[in-house]
């Protein structure tokens, strides 16, 4: 007994370990033949492994809260649909490379949706990295005089899915402009880009400010894009 939990945790085989205990602990094996047996362990085995990865991507995604899209509150007056949500969450979008664009005003959930969508890309085994855009660009820029700049595009460009929060807060830098002109570039109908931000994307283009920079940005990101418009008054002042 203590030889096979031994052999199985060398092994690493710590679901079938776990469920292995369990049915010793509850005389359940007796009752079992060695097909239902084995494949209850394999299922535990197989379940543990998901629950790991899923783990993993979490805590390398660095998500701003932690959500689900079961927790989302459906209202038709705040422009929350869900119909596109259960369309999403399909993963669909991820895999054609398209972009989703989440807008509305301070604290109506936009956030929240998108770490909500994070968290779910990363339960089907996704790649995600979310940032916010001011501090990704202050990275980008510390990245430039390390001469590691390219390591960095090169790390976000094999994420499958790239969040970036609060687009918009500030104008960008000339530099600044061609860094995200570059990773939005290199992901463009290959992966999956969430931008969230306060303003409407018809204001986009002042804020990224280069004109020739701003088509190339909106061009990528807009024309195969999902839209979520929230409306309504901040749900912090409705708690």
């Amino acid at each position: 007994m203590e030889n096979i939990e031994n052999q199985l945790s060398q092994l690493r085989l710590y679901g079938f370990k776990s469920s292995w205990n369990a049915l010793m602990e509850t005389r359940r094996s007796s009752e079992l033949s060695l097909n239902e047996g084995l494949e209850i362990l394999l299922q535990a085995e197989l379940q543990d492994r998901e629950n790991r990865r899923f783990e993993r991507l979490r805590k390398s995604a660095k998500f701003r809260y932690q959500a689900s899209l079961e927790e989302l509150k459906y209202d038709s007056s705040r422009g929350l649909d869900k119909g596109l949500i259960a369309s999403l969450a399909t993963g669909s979008y991820i895999n054609n490379g398209e972009s989703v664009l989440i807008t509305g005003a301070t604290g109506c959930g936009k956030s929240f949706i998108a770490s909500a969508l994070g968290h779910h890309a990363c339960a089907q085994g996704y790649k995600v990295a979310y940032f916010n855009v001011q501090k990704l660009m202050q990275q980008t820029k510390m990245a430039r005089l390390e001469g590691t700049i390219y390591q960095i595009i090169n790390k976000i460009s094999k994420t499958n899915l790239l969040v970036l929060d609060d687009f918009g807060l500030t104008h960008l830098e000339k530099q600044h402009q061609m860094d995200l002109m570059e990773i939005i570039e290199d992901r463009h109908a290959r992966t999956a880009t969430i931008i969230v931000s306060q303003l409407p994307v018809g204001s986009w283009f002042d804020i990224i400010g280069e004109a020739t920079i701003a088509d190339a940005i909106l061009d990528r990101l807009v024309h195969t894009s999902h839209r979520i418009e929230l409306k309504g008054e901040s749900l912090r002042k409705l708690m």
